[in-house]
């Protein structure tokens, strides 16, 4: 894979430190694990508002990134259009490559 995003991500979830899904998300939220939230760009808005607003009032970082449901899945193996990285590391990591990919073009602050 030619993608340094995605294969961080499938890194990521091979170390244990991703969460796939809305609700599992909103759960890794509301005890204090999640570091960063990435939304596919297809991701649909009525099932991303429940973790913007749990992410919101966390202050936990969500981002809607330039790759589609079908890319994130493929990276990390399982059907998703939400991520939440739960390690420092990993989340700072994903971060650098988001904002300097493309001059920052790679993905939309939510």
């Amino acid at each position: 894979m030619d993608d340094k995003f995605l294969s961080l991500l499938g890194i990521c979830r091979r170390a244990g430190r991703l969460v796939i899904g809305a609700d599992s998300s909103i759960d890794s939220i509301h005890k204090n694990k999640a570091k960063l939230i990435i939304f596919a760009s297809d991701f649909s808005p009525n099932s991303s508002a429940p973790v913007i607003e749990a992410a919101n009032k966390c202050n936990v970082r969500a981002l809607t990134i330039n790759r589609n449901k079908e890319e994130l899945s493929l990276a990390v193996g399982k059907l998703c259009g939400v991520l939440t990285v739960e390690d420092n590391g990993f989340a700072n990591k994903l971060n650098q490559l988001i904002e300097s990919e493309q001059g920052g073009e790679l993905y939309e602050k939510v």
